[in-house]
């Protein structure tokens, strides 16, 4: 049996079972370790090897295993599926927290609400894909419910997104946060940040930058960031944009890059360029709640993100005439960037507006709070007898 009861005296064993080990879903899972081992839970990550996640869970004091398992369904997924089971049962978890849609997908196939499951999309995987495999995703999220005991969106837009979607879950919304400490006050003199990054030396003091943070794939929308850039290049003199990060599109993306583009990689500490910015900017064509942009507030840096899941509530009020464009539309990006890259005292104000709002709203240990009292409702919701039997019991959503 897969079923464990829980009270108050009992260490809280949580199972996270993660495929994405970089970028943002990385980050969140080990903000979450790190304060449930502080909460006195036991906390247990099941992962792919690679990337960062691994290293970092356990450096907040988790108990990884490694996982192996694609970012899309495939002929493994039987295997993948088996051995997340076997992972499972081997942790004896109280509560399985399962991370994005490949993890989604195997751990309730493992686990089938034989032990509450959270299940937290981090973006809809039917909006990262097109046609019939768009159709397929849809339809398993809307199967694949029953076995969640909630789903846990980012964003009050993900959560829409999913009722309207068809998706009868039984939901909760948690915003995403970051962590205040680490993102603390900004260098109100920011361009003296360029001389601590050598890539921008040749740089000359005034010249104006965009920054982007983030993994070089179509969701981030890099792509239409470079078709923007070229009308910003004609209007900005001696304009400069840095994408941070690494990923698939890589090589795409510097065949096609104008003039005045630098590819910095992958940086394990972005503050430094987020901090050398004059504007930050995400692209994307979806997300549930980026943190890049809520980082970038969070240090006085003013931004402009696509007007997709999660981006419109993480602004104050009143930025979204200047922070917000519509997804996949390279002339209101380039419009956005070059009005605030030629308005200095906008710019100034906008990312102190950001700083203030963003360190009131966007604490991460507000968000791990909530969602360790998740655990804790969906427990206390359990019959405290006996083990429940293999065969699911099922509840109308």
């Amino acid at each position: 049996m897969l079923q464990r009861s829980w009270t108050e005296t009992s260490q809280l064993t949580v199972f996270h079972l993660v495929q994405p080990v970089e970028g943002g879903v990385a980050r969140v899972v080990t903000d979450l370790v790190r304060a449930q081992v502080a909460e006195g839970f036991r906390a247990v990550v099941a992962c792919p090897p690679g990337g960062v996640l691994a290293s970092d869970a356990a450096a907040a004091g988790a108990t990884v295993h490694t996982w192996h398992a694609g970012r899309a369904p495939g002929p493994r997924l039987v295997t993948e599926t088996l051995t997340a089971a076997r992972l499972i049962r081997g942790s004896s978890p109280h509560v399985v927290h399962a991370h994005s849609a490949k993890a989604g997908l195997a751990g309730r196939l493992a686990v089938r609400g034989r032990l509450p499951t959270v299940f937290q999309p981090h973006a809809w995987s039917f909006d990262a894909v097109e046609g019939r495999t768009a159709e397929l995703a849809l339809s398993w999220e809307r199967y694949g419910t029953r076995w969640s005991t909630r789903t846990l969106c980012v964003s009050e837009t993900e959560r829409l997104a999913g009722e309207r979607a068809g998706i009868a879950a039984r939901w909760t919304v948690i915003r995403n946060g970051i962590d205040l400490r680490h993102f603390g006050d900004p260098d109100p003199a920011h361009r003296t940040a360029r001389a601590g990054l050598p890539q921008l030396r040749h740089l000359p003091a005034d010249a104006p930058l965009v920054v982007c943070v983030g993994r070089l794939c179509r969701q981030k929308g890099q792509d239409i960031l470079l078709r923007a850039w070229t009308r910003v290049n004609a209007t900005v003199t001696g304009a400069h944009l840095v994408l941070v990060g690494d990923g698939p599109d890589r090589e795409r993306l510097m065949r096609g890059a104008p003039p005045g583009v630098l590819f910095a990689g992958a940086s394990r500490d972005t503050r430094p360029w987020l901090r050398a910015a004059d504007v930050v900017v995400l692209p994307s064509r979806w997300e549930g709640m980026a943190l890049a942009p809520l980082e970038a507030m969070a240090l006085g840096r003013p931004v402009v993100v696509s007007d997709v899941g999660g981006a419109r509530e993480s602004l104050p009020p009143g930025h979204a005439a200047h922070a917000l464009v519509p997804p996949e539309d390279p002339e209101a990006l380039a419009v956005a960037l070059t009005t605030l890259l030629t308005r200095p005292e906008l710019r100034e104000s906008l990312g102190r507006q950001a700083q203030i709002h963003t360190r009131a709203t966007c604490d991460v240990q507000q968000t791990t709070a909530a969602v360790c009292g998740l655990y804790r409702e969906l427990l206390d919701q359990e019959l405290p007898s006996s083990p429940r039997s293999m065969t699911r019991k099922h509840t109308k959503r």
